[in-house]
């Protein structure tokens, strides 16, 4: 698919139910490797719950998805390579441009014929995380529900959490987050007011819910739908 930006036309991925009603809209950020076959499989899965879950390529502004060359299995020993290529490019994600595209993203999602109307949900993975929760801190009216995975989602500081009205969950892996500062981002969410859980998933490495890494964890992913799926289903029913 083809969403229009201010900036060009980002790609997209979607998946819907294959019966005909309309379905609550889900905005899903990938992490940093964008849309490959694991992202796919994930934004499937999800949809099989009754979802329009539209994927966007975020690096659009240098092509089309891949914007690199991704082996088939992310090991440990391509990782660092593979980053340090992409962090120019997320470094060229300003917040101002997040904010841009997030206005098309969802402005494209709400007006598909299979999304239902009513409030969206939004969820990320890695720094797509960071990018749900701004997107979700600046549409506050729209959407509903925010989940964000092995991500930096406090890289804005305690203040940008006080604009989230949506429900919460955020999912940290072990290694990303000490006791200290999830303790310190847990009260600012309580400070701010949310109705939030937010907790780190034991055992795990960052990136683990993809399949296709080496830092993947198969409890952790089962643990992330466990969350995921009830935020979603409380969130875009009950209001």
């Amino acid at each position: 698919m083809q969403i229009p930006t201010t900036d060009g036309l980002a790609d997209a991925f979607a998946a819907c139910p294959d019966h005909g009603e309309r379905h609550p809209g889900v905005l899903m950020y990938p992490d940093a490797f964008g849309i490959r076959p694991t992202i796919r499989d994930m934004a499937t899965e999800l949809a099989e719950h009754g979802y329009y879950v539209l994927v966007p390529n975020f690096f659009y502004r240098e092509g089309p998805t891949p914007v690199i060359d991704l082996p088939g299995h992310i090991g440990e020993a391509d990782r660092s390579a593979l980053v340090a290529r992409l962090m120019p490019l997320i470094k060229d994600l300003t917040p101002e441009r997040v904010l841009r595209d997030a206005d098309a993203y969802l402005g494209f999602l709400t007006s598909r014929p299979e999304v239902g109307a009513g409030p969206v949900a939004v969820t990320g993975y890695c720094i797509g995380g960071l990018l749900a929760t701004r997107t979700a801190a600046a549409h506050p009216g729209q959407v509903a529900a925010l989940a964000a995975f092995h991500a930096p989602v406090a890289a804005d500081g305690p203040e940008s959490l006080l604009r989230l009205t949506a429900d919460v969950h955020f999912g940290h892996a072990a290694t990303d987050i000490t006791p200290e500062a999830l303790g310190e981002l847990n009260r600012s969410l309580d400070a701010a007011g949310v109705d939030y859980t937010s907790e780190t998933y034991p055992g795990t490495v960052h990136g683990f819910t993809m399949s296709d890494t080496d830092a993947f964890d198969p409890a952790g992913l089962r643990l992330h739908w466990d969350r995921l799926l009830p935020l979603l289903t409380g969130a875009l029913t009950k209001r």
